[in-house]
């Protein structure tokens, strides 16, 4: 259902209905569409991709802190499915990454948390432990498969380790992703120092950047999917 009410693939149903109006005489519906259009090739440039995604990422601080981490929390991002059946996606693979080379560095444990994506699926979170052990040799010490969303990542996470008197942890995820998970965890009572995968500079809109690629689409897709979650937790939270 996301996929259907945000860009590109809302834009590109508008479009298809204006060019349809547009096609039995109305001229406002013509230009309604050459708009539309417009818009959505400029959702497929590198500029517009990034500033979307830097809107997100320049909002990430460092909070102050009473204690240090004394642990990392990596979130679950997405799956994919092969005929060996589901794995982790790239998203998860990303972060996953990070979170390993986190504890490398630091020597604290792991919590991965995220739940059933689909019916029928293990937890986002067993695939993770998995490949945690498997192929970066790194064990998780909590494994939290009930989360089906950001929100749900942070209470259950927040509940498992504060029972192991834990109040202060990394937090691993996408940098445009922080924002709202840091938020998340705010509410949830637990400190977090964000530990960002990927951050991007601001987009320096040379030339370069404003010719279309078709995997920006799903850049912007990202970011403004990201705002959406946003204003939803503002408003229920």
């Amino acid at each position: 259902m996301t996929t259907l009410l945000l860009p590109p693939l809302a834009l590109l149903l508008l479009c298809l209905v204006l060019a349809l109006a547009a096609a039995r005489g109305s001229r406002r519906a013509g230009l309604g569409a050459a708009l539309v259009a417009f818009v959505l090739l400029l959702l497929a440039t590198p500029a517009v991709a990034g500033l979307l995604r830097w809107s997100l990422e320049r909002e990430v601080t460092t909070p102050a802190l009473a204690s240090p981490p004394a642990a990392i929390i990596v979130l679950g991002g997405d799956v994919a499915r092969g005929v060996g059946g589901p794995t982790i996606g790239a998203l998860t693979l990303q972060r996953l990454r990070a979170g390993a080379a986190l504890q490398r560095r630091t020597g604290l444990p792991l919590l991965v948390t995220g739940g059933v994506l689909s019916p029928g699926d293990p937890a986002l979170a067993s695939l993770m432990a998995s490949s945690l052990a498997e192929d970066f040799a790194t064990p998780a010490r909590w494994v939290e498969p009930l989360a089906a969303d950001t929100r749900g990542n942070a209470r259950f996470s927040t509940t498992m380790l504060q029972a192991q008197g834990i109040n202060s942890a990394f937090l691993v995820t996408h940098a445009w992703h922080l924002p709202r998970a840091m938020a998340a965890f705010a509410r949830a009572g637990l400190v977090v120092t964000p530990a960002p995968v990927l951050p991007r500079a601001a987009p320096s809109f040379a030339w370069r950047d404003w010719r279309p690629a078709p995997e920006q689409w799903g850049a912007s897709w990202l970011a403004l999917r990201e705002w959406a979650g946003r204003v939803v937790y503002a408003l229920r939270d």
